[in-house]
């Protein structure tokens, strides 16, 4: 029995043994780490991160530029007594200072033969303001608008001077009656006023 005893003991001396062996090399042997290379994600932006987007500006040099102010003077030709102007005599008249019909089928000045480049023009009273040349024998017309619009092809004041002229030979050859743009006569006054208002505009501008 006591042989058997220490027997079991020596067994049981050499299994604690081999336990306590066993964890010590557990510990001292370097841990096995498999680091693991995450794989590359490419940056990516989300609706919110987006860069933004750059619009191309043409050359400032190369865009038409702004179209500045503008200022419309008006006269009115009428007939004397408010007698009405025949239509052929009024073409006549229009054609025989220099006044071309053209664009809107009215008639206008132009500077020398482009006729891009309007000085100022001229409109029947009767609406749409067009004039019926096939027919202009049988017509009876109360009277002429002229207008000039600035700026214009030539310096303001000389664009002035050339519709007045030609509204004061008209009113000459026609028998008639020049008022200015609210219908009242124009007066040498009136004239100055509306003159000296076109000086400015062409100062300010």
């Amino acid at each position: 029995m006591d042989g058997l005893r220490w027997l079991l003991l020596f067994f049981g001396l050499l299994v604690i043994a081999g336990v306590y062996l066993y964890s010590r090399r557990d510990k001292t042997k370097p841990e096995e780490t498999s680091e693991v290379t995450p794989a590359r994600v490419e940056p990516t932006l989300d609706a919110s991160e987006e860069e933004p987007v750059v619009e191309e500006v043409d050359d400032p040099t190369e865009m038409p530029a702004e179209a500045g102010p503008q200022k419309i003077v008006t006269l009115r030709l009428i007939g004397r007594n408010k007698n009405p102007f025949k239509g052929d005599e009024l073409i006549l008249s229009m054609r025989g200072i220099g006044l071309r019909h053209g664009k809107f089928g009215i008639f206008h000045r132009y500077d020398g033969n482009d006729e891009s480049r309007t000085i100022f023009s001229a409109a029947s009273l009767v609406e749409p303001g067009s004039f019926d040349l096939a027919n202009i024998k049988d017509q009876q017309i109360p009277g002429i608008s002229l207008f000039l619009v600035l700026p214009g092809p030539v310096e303001s004041v000389e664009g002035f001077d050339l519709m007045m002229a030609a509204a004061r030979a008209l009113a000459q050859t026609l028998d008639g009656e020049l008022l200015d743009e609210s219908g009242s006569t124009l007066s040498i006054q009136r004239e100055r006023y509306l003159r000296e208002e076109i000086i400015q505009f062409q100062l300010s501008g």
